[in-house]
């Protein structure tokens, strides 16, 4: 858990889906949605899952303003160690999002990326959903 200050923070204007990315035949499908606790971003995850629950992976990074700051979380699913995760959360640091989740699905193609190509996809599906679906200020 990492906690910070509340600083000029956005969150998203929608919730949403993306359109697959095929990269080397795997399948990557980005999913959006406004959270405002830890409770609501895993209950967000398992409906994800449920939805996909033939995928290969479902990794997702979340970031939820608390009283005490910015509570932030991210997990691999089972891709190499700071792949994937870390690499949505990246995305939400960098442009300062909060009181979302966002979950990213593979589904495996039978061709391996690498740890750079799947750091790039992860961070590709996550922006370009975001820049879709647009930001807005927090109040």
């Amino acid at each position: 858990m990492k906690k910070s200050k509340k600083k000029k923070q956005k969150t998203i204007k929608q919730a949403g889906q993306s359109y697959p990315l095929k990269i080397k035949n795997s399948k990557f499908i980005a999913s959006i949605y406004p959270v405002k606790t830890e409770k609501e971003a895993k209950d967000f995850l398992k409906r994800i899952k449920d939805k996909f629950n033939d995928a290969t992976h479902n990794v997702y990074a979340y970031r939820i303003m608390t009283e005490e700051g910015i509570f932030q979380r991210a997990n691999d699913d089972g891709e190499p160690h700071g792949t994937a995760g870390g690499s949505i959360l990246y995305v939400l640091e960098m442009q300062k999002l909060i009181n979302l989740i966002v979950v990213v699905t593979r589904y495996y193609g039978g061709k391996k990326l690498g740890k750079g190509g799947l750091m790039r996809a992860y961070t590709k599906s996550t922006s370009d959903l975001i820049k879709l679906l647009g930001t807005k200020k927090l109040k």
